[in-house]
């Protein structure tokens, strides 16, 4: 349990008297590893960018190419980072209890790469892309022959398989993430400030 050393003596106490734990993960998480948060005042993702010019489902109609490109640098950026100890951590814990669950908002996939066996991921892989029209969705690497690739199913646009300000969670994860908060013992948050909006 090396990793998982690092949680404070009573949280430690306290889990020891758990059988099912439940993790809630948010951008913070992925910070060390250089993957940059959104919110944060002068280094977050949202400081420097106009989130409604990239992350919408309008933004995505009217220039499909400036967010197809803008999430293609996202790609490199996150590709070229590697897990960090809080990722290797919960992968320990996991191993500790009979129901783990681990429940993310982010979209980077750091933690499978890290090794945790179940994710629930609320808002997407950005490492997935899906068809803007019909949901064709695929982890296959996307070569593009347009920017936004099209899809091999349709021909219409593809577009990174996220959830977007104006778009619903994904039906069977969230379904998934409340069943997981509401039956655990205990209710870890990391990286997150869990505001609902």
């Amino acid at each position: 349990m090396a990793a998982a050393e690092q949680f404070p003596p009573e949280i430690i106490a306290l889990l020891k008297s758990c059988r099912s734990v439940t993790v809630l993960t948010g951008a913070g998480i992925s910070a060390e590893s250089g993957v940059p948060t959104f919110r944060e005042a002068q280094t977050g993702l949202w400081a420097r960018f106009d989130p409604m010019q990239l992350a919408t489902p309008q933004a995505f109609q009217n220039d499909p190419q400036l967010v197809w490109d803008w999430y293609t640098w996202r790609r490199e950026l996150i590709a070229a980072s590697e897990p960090n100890p809080g990722h290797h951590a919960l992968v320990d814990l996991e191993a500790y209890f009979p129901e783990f669950n681990l429940v993310t908002q982010n979209v980077d996939g750091m933690h499978q790469l890290a090794g945790s066996q179940l994710v629930v991921e609320l808002h997407g892989n950005i490492f997935r892309t899906r068809c803007s029209r019909d949901g064709f969705t695929t982890t296959e690497p996307v070569l593009p022959s347009a920017s936004p690739p099209l899809c091999p199913a349709c021909g219409s646009d593809l577009r990174p398989d996220v959830v977007w300000f104006g778009e619903s969670l994904p039906a069977e994860a969230l379904q998934e993430a409340l069943r997981a908060a509401s039956s655990c013992d205990a209710f870890i948050s990391v990286g997150t400030s869990t505001l609902i909006e």
